[in-house]
């Protein structure tokens, strides 16, 4: 019995240019989205106001359709939605599971660090949970900056991750607004996934440990979920994550190496489990039809550039 195609996206932030790790995601999501019938979305992830840049926005778009990655609609843009976001936190706080935290990142990080810390490694320990509801108020109407977090109560999540397995983790007391007011990514990403019918999630390894958190929030939003596939990483020429100081190269850069973009879809796509013969540069199309992802690496890869 045949499976129903999964709506997917691809949601990129416009704070720089795409690297190979990122295309090499996007290209994953493009392939799991069309190889199953299904849509893919895009979503410019453009919620940090101080570095988001319109020019980042159409270089990726540009990078995306020179690897002749298309996508289904126009673009839709996170900062467009905040009302949805602020929905969200109304209704979070009608079920009293948010509260104002007033720590600065060094007391959150020396709180996690303490010895009788949070089980989670790096998990924020509920310090400004402990107030009297009183005493959060006053701190808010003097003014003091606070971010909100969530009050999960000690809550756990488990899921099948299409690549990575059975996954599951505790959920930690985490930020959905900042302290600058702009709805946090956790919060955004679930509400957008559930409004766009979003049925299939794949993003970098880096941010599965994010899932268990927005499953929550999900089930506490009454929001739908989707499937999650989370990519292994890319990695650079010193064995650590891409960054710019080790091989995080954008398609100009390549370029100027000799690979130009059919030849880093092929090599990208052949990182992803598709046979190609050398020499041979498939397009998308055909690339989809070959596409199986039971045979999408579960390890990170280096790619030889």
């Amino acid at each position: 019995m045949a499976t129903a195609p999964h709506d997917g996206r691809y949601a990129p932030s416009p704070t720089g240019e795409l690297h190979l790790g990122n295309l090499r995601t996007a290209l994953a999501a493009w392939l799991f989205a069309r190889a199953g019938g299904g849509r893919l979305l895009l979503r410019i992830d453009d919620l940090d106001p101080d570095r988001s840049r319109p020019e980042h926005e159409h270089g990726q778009l540009d990078a995306l359709r020179s690897l002749g990655l298309t996508w289904d609609g126009e673009p839709v843009r996170q900062s467009a939605r905040i009302d949805r976001h602020r929905w969200a936190l109304d209704r979070l706080a009608g079920l009293d599971r948010t509260y104002p935290c007033f720590c600065s990142r060094a007391e959150v990080r020396a709180a996690a660090q303490a010895p009788h810390g949070p089980a989670v490694d790096g998990a924020y320990p509920g310090t400004c949970a402990r107030f009297a509801p009183t005493e959060a108020a006053r701190r808010v109407a003097a003014g003091e900056e606070h971010c909100l977090r969530v009050r999960a109560e000690g809550a756990s999540r488990a899921y099948e991750d299409l690549l990575l397995g059975p996954v599951e983790e505790a959920v930690d007391d985490f930020v959905v607004r900042r302290r600058d007011g702009v709805p946090a990514y956790n919060l955004a990403t679930v509400v957008d996934d559930a409004d766009l019918g979003v049925g299939e999630v794949v993003r970098g390894a880096d941010l599965a440990e994010t899932t268990p958190r927005q499953l929550w929030l999900a089930d506490t939003l009454g929001l739908p979920a989707p499937r999650f596939a989370h990519v292994p990483l890319v990695l650079g020429s010193d064995g650590a994550r891409l960054a710019k100081r080790n091989g995080a190269l954008g398609l100009p850069a390549l370029a100027a190496r000799g690979l130009d973009a059919d030849q880093v879809r092929t090599l990208l796509a052949a990182s992803l489990g598709i046979d190609i013969a050398p020499g041979d540069t498939p397009d998308p199309a055909e690339l989809a039809r070959r596409f199986d992802s039971r045979r999408v690496p579960r390890e990170a890869v280096q790619l030889p550039v």
